[in-house]
């Protein structure tokens, strides 16, 4: 199938309705912690209150959504003011005494875990750099710096975490080289950063080199320290919503490189081979896990529908098609995003459901929790308007449907 204008314009549409009428409305202002700052967001299908502990993670992601929103989509005070409220509970009470994060803690701010890895940090960095440049406050850009700073030193080994395992079979992830791309291009594109461009080259490398399987067309969750595949349960375990959202934040600096080609080819590459194993051919929806060799994966929610893998496949698909004009993307964006918005969306009180079973029958109600909050879907539906206004904007009067023809 291919997309005509009038499809990509109707898409377009959507995605900015559903973010501004359904999504963003489902989270605020209702989640707004006036009395002890941050945000009130494990949620269950009707709004009300799960749980009023903080997920140091989602306290950002939403400082993150609503920082953005107010500098791309319109300047409304309360957004402005909601990113004040996440962005000082962040610095009032989710560091602690040696300059780490915390991951989750209570209403009041009280810490309750702490983890072995810096992606809390990572978050800080883009709700910072996203509410330094909404606010204009230079302290937020010296601390999204800052924190940037400990982050690249904990990327690098410069700063050493305690070990959550022995280096008796040692390993490395695709998340963090994943992470710190993306936070990177965050950093980049709100406040700038001159480190920015050296580090995002070298992690795209890293997953080039070490993660991506051309042979067994495989994007590997963990390898060895030198790129072989660990044949053991954890080491041959894939997450295929995970490998496409970082096909897409390849893709993405594809774009900002002007559709640069390897760049281009890589994403694609990672985005074909991760949709051909975690597409589920039976039931429709993308598969949580996947074994590289087809063996049985040991988590019992492998074969689940989670939601936010799909709002990762509906950005990549989307973009590769804008930037290549195959229509085999158009057709792979259709397939998900419809199987999607079929699925989890809850078109009674609006925002999506987090968990389905396989064959997409709902299994619990929870709309936010430790780990879902206003993020991956509301940044899907930005995002894609996004890249859809920017496609008809570089292509107005030319005639051309696809951003590779111009």
């Amino acid at each position: 199938m291919n997309y005509s204008k009038q499809d990509l314009l109707a898409l377009n549409d959507f995605y900015s309705s559903q973010l501004l009428n359904d999504t963003v409305p489902f989270w605020f202002p209702r989640s707004y912690d006036h009395e002890y700052g941050g945000f009130l967001l494990m949620r269950d299908a009707d709004g009300s209150l799960l749980d009023d502990d903080k997920a140091v993670w989602i306290q950002g992601r939403a400082t993150w959504l609503l920082s953005t929103l107010y500098n791309t989509v319109e300047q409304k005070p309360e957004w402005l003011e909601g990113a004040k409220l996440g962005y000082e509970f962040l610095n009032s009470h989710c560091f602690d005494s040696d300059g780490r994060m915390f991951f989750h803690v209570t209403r009041e701010g009280k810490p309750l875990r702490k983890r072995r890895y810096y992606f809390s940090e990572t978050f800080y960095v883009i709700a910072a750099a996203a509410y330094a440049k909404a606010s204009g406050d230079a302290e937020a850009a010296a601390n999204a710096r800052r924190v940037f700073g400990d982050c690249l030193a904990y990327a690098s080994g410069e700063k050493r975490l305690e070990p959550k395992f022995t280096d008796t079979r040692p390993a490395k992830g695709i998340g963090v080289p994943m992470i710190m791309l993306n936070t990177a291009q965050q950093l980049r594109d709100t406040i700038g950063d001159e480190r920015c461009d050296e580090w995002i080259t070298k992690w795209i490398e890293e997953i080039e080199t070490f993660f991506v399987k051309d042979d067994i067309r495989c994007v590997m969750e963990q390898v060895g320290p030198d790129g072989s595949i660990i044949n053991h349960i954890d080491g041959r375990t894939l997450n295929p919503g995970h490998a496409i959202e970082g096909a897409w934040f390849i893709l993405h600096e594809a774009k900002y490189r002007n559709n640069d080609p390897h760049l281009v080819d890589l994403g694609c590459r990672m985005l074909d081979y991760m949709w051909e194993r975690g597409w589920d051919k039976e039931f429709g929806g993308i598969l949580y896990f996947r074994d590289v060799y087809n063996k049985p994966v040991q988590e019992y929610w492998q074969d689940m529908k989670f939601w936010w893998p799909h709002n990762e496949t509906i950005i990549a698909t989307l973009l590769a098609y804008l930037t290549t004009g195959n229509e085999k993307y158009a057709q792979w964006h259709r397939m998900v995003h419809d199987w999607a918005y079929r699925h989890f969306h809850d078109p009674h009180r609006g925002e999506w459901f987090g968990y389905l079973h396989q064959d997409g029958r709902l299994a619990q109600t929870a709309k936010g929790n430790l780990f879902k909050g206003p993020f991956h879907l509301p940044r899907q539906e930005w995002y894609c308007a996004k890249i859809l206004s920017e496609h008809f904007s570089v292509n107005q009067g030319s005639g051309s449907t696809h951003a590779a023809h111009v």
